[in-house]
């Protein structure tokens, strides 16, 4: 087992600034060449303290953009544009990344696709809802009109 400090979040292990102990091939092989992690020392203890430090600051004046962002997601519906064949049935499904790239065209600011998740695959036309983690604390709701290209 490896002990490393993360210098990003890594969905299902931890946050900025925390010590982990993780397999040592997905430590070697996947966060430490990615940048997502240092080994841990007794120096790296000075680092943990810094980063925890710079994420809380981040953090509290994030939550306030976060919680207004989320209120303009909620309260407007993203149409979204699909090939779609007969009956409404689409060519393909709805991504994460197509989620986001309609939310930016709605100019409702910019989301990360790895904080969106769908609930269902969607194949086909019609109303979905789609859940976006801005923040820790803060979880936006997205109302999805899928509609059939031309």
């Amino acid at each position: 087992m490896a002990k490393l400090i993360l210098t990003q979040e890594v969905t299902g292990l931890g946050a900025a600034g925390d010590v982990v102990e993780v397999k040592n091939g997905y430590a070697r092989n996947y966060l430490l060449p990615r940048g997502f992690a240092l080994t841990w020392t007794r120096g790296g203890e000075k680092q943990v303290e810094s980063i925890k430090a710079a994420r809380a600051a981040r953090q509290q004046a994030s939550l306030e953009a976060a919680q207004a962002q989320a209120a303009a997601l909620s309260a407007k519906k993203v149409v979204l544009k699909a090939k779609a064949g007969v009956a409404g049935r689409l060519f393909g499904t709805i991504k994460p990344s197509d989620v986001v790239a309609a939310v930016e065209a709605a100019g409702l600011g910019s989301v990360d696709k790895r904080s969106v998740q769908l609930p269902v695959h969607i194949k086909s036309t019609g109303s979905y809802t789609a859940n976006v983690r801005l923040h820790d604390d803060v979880t936006a709701v997205v109302n999805l009109e899928i509609v059939a290209s031309k």
